[in-house]
């Protein structure tokens, strides 16, 4: 039975360990966040009495997202801490799940190299392990539930792949600016050999560190004042984490499995910035735009992941869309809830 305990984040906010046994580096966990939607008061007697008087409904109509179960993947070098997204989804009526990664976030222990492993496949005990605890979670007695995946950069490519091959579980899948193809894609074909080699040999090596602090700057620059995100600076580090041999061939074998087409079978949401900017030095141009990936890319390799894909740019949208600055996130919110309301009254509930 999951143990529930008061997370981090505080308010509305729980977390619950999932242990996954051990590797080399010692004990594997993951950790589950969750906000659950708040419980509808009953209609009291005279509440109906008066509805009645005035020829309104006499019970709620359930949210919108009634019977929904959201599981959130984050990025690279990166954990849940987006409150606001969490609430999106609660404040419509569905119960909200985000997963740390093993070595990632709330889930790293001593001994282990963050973030680190070789086979994006690893992952599907994680995603399991959650399944298994939102499950006992669920109130399935006006029947059963749907799952959206949500993930986030290298958590799209990954609840992308994991779709693909777990092809009747999710309803819908959700991409905040996945990772499907490497920024440098004409030269993929040269560096794959290469890194597979060293990843075979020296699978620990690490590749320079390139990351120069711009992208956290800009997401600073942009934060409200009033609501403001302040992530751990030891699980969101800057730069970012070390990038290692095993990892990045993991990385690019899933590229390529992306590349050669997938079959997600459910509608696919991707939200992407409208641009990308090269952050090669410090300028405003960096607040507003995708620092990380080749946005047009990732829109093209989007249409390899299914059937039914939906491609929204967001103007002005930082890679992170739900960090940008406001009126860019905003406009984000006011798609995902038009793509979601859409998705919900094109399928309804079992």
């Amino acid at each position: 039975m999951a143990q529930w305990v008061p997370d981090v984040l505080g308010d509305e906010f729980e977390q619950c360990t999932l242990p996954l046994g051990e590797d080399d580096q010692g004990e594997v966990v993951a950790t589950l966040v969750r906000a659950l939607p708040e419980v509808a008061q009953p209609v009291s007697g005279w509440e109906r009495f008066v509805r009645r008087l005035r020829g309104r409904p006499t019970t709620d109509a359930p949210p919108l997202l009634d019977g929904v179960d959201v599981l959130y993947v984050h990025g690279w070098s990166d954990y849940f801490f987006q409150k606001r997204l969490a609430r999106f989804w609660s404040s419509r009526g569905a119960r909200f799940y985000a997963l740390d990664l093993r070595k990632y976030g709330r889930s790293i222990r001593d001994g282990h190299t963050p973030g680190y492993v070789a086979d994006l496949r690893t992952y599907d005990e994680d995603i399991a392990a959650a399944l298994d605890v939102m499950a006992e979670d669920a109130d399935t007695s006006r029947g059963p539930r749907r799952l959206v995946l949500m993930g986030h950069s290298t958590g799209g490519l990954v609840l992308s792949l994991w779709a693909n091959r777990h092809p009747d579980v999710a309803d819908a899948v959700i991409l905040n600016s996945p990772w499907l193809e490497f920024q440098l894609a004409p030269l993929r074909a040269a560096i794959a050999p290469v890194v597979e080699l060293q990843a075979r040999l020296r699978p620990l090596d690490a590749a320079p560190q390139i990351d120069l602090g711009f992208y956290a700057r800009a997401q600073a620059e942009v934060a409200d004042a009033d609501d403001l995100m302040e992530p751990n600076p030891a699980w969101r580090p800057t730069p970012a984490m070390v990038v290692h041999a095993g990892w990045l061939h993991a990385i690019l074998d899933g590229h390529r499995m992306v590349g050669d087409g997938l079959a997600i079978p459910v509608p696919v949401c991707v939200l992407l910035s409208a641009r990308s900017v090269l952050p090669t030095r410090w300028s405003e141009e960096l607040t507003s735009a995708d620092t990380v990936l080749v946005v047009d890319d990732i829109a093209r390799r989007s249409l390899k992941l299914g059937a039914s894909v939906t491609v929204e740019r967001v103007d002005g949208a930082l890679h992170d869309i739900f960090l940008s600055r406001k009126q860019a996130r905003d406009d984000a919110y006011a798609r995902l809830e038009r793509w979601v309301t859409g998705w919900v009254r094109s399928r309804p509930a079992p």
